[in-house]
């Protein structure tokens, strides 16, 4: 005969949905701040283009968030779920932001050159990197609040006894 769990039922974790929102906030606050310190550490602007304006990045911005969402919404809900995941939603976080910066400046500008350069300074300039360890970071925190059965602390009066 087996005795019951003395730790009580297992704790189904935290929703994908909860997770995934989670992951989303926590990615764009540390790709915010890690463009900041790159742009303060440099003392340039991310994309240093005379005439060309906010739209490119904040649109390549909005495209990285919304990659970095949907990836990590796949990932989340395979079984089983791994943390190798994360790379894969850091990877295509940071190329679909570089590919949509790029059209907007080839959009924008009229030039593939002045796009291509541009592109080149965000992967030299570290602006690519920030926002694939903010990805890699926020994936795996999101990933791993899915994965664990953390449930908050009873004291042994707390629980439900089925006896």
């Amino acid at each position: 005969m087996s005795s019951p769990n003395p730790r009580g039922p297992e704790s189904a974790g935290v929703s994908a949905v909860l997770a995934l929102v989670l992951a989303i906030i926590s990615f764009f606050a540390l790709a915010v701040f890690g463009l900041g310190a790159v742009s303060i550490a440099t003392d340039s602007d991310i994309i240093a283009v005379r005439g060309l304006g906010p739209l490119p990045g904040a649109f390549g911005m909005l495209a990285a968030v919304v990659a970095f969402g949907l990836t990590l919404w796949s990932s989340l809900r395979r079984r089983p779920l791994s943390y190798a995941s994360a790379l894969a939603v850091a990877l295509a976080t940071a190329l679909t932001h570089l590919a949509v910066v790029w059209i907007g400046v080839a959009a924008a500008s009229g030039d593939l050159i002045v796009a291509t350069v541009v592109a080149g300074d965000l992967v030299r300039g570290g602006a690519s990197a920030v926002l694939l360890v903010a990805a890699a970071i926020a994936a795996w925190g999101g990933i791993a609040l899915r994965r664990t059965r953390a449930q908050h602390p009873q004291w042994p009066w707390e629980r439900e006894d089925d006896e």
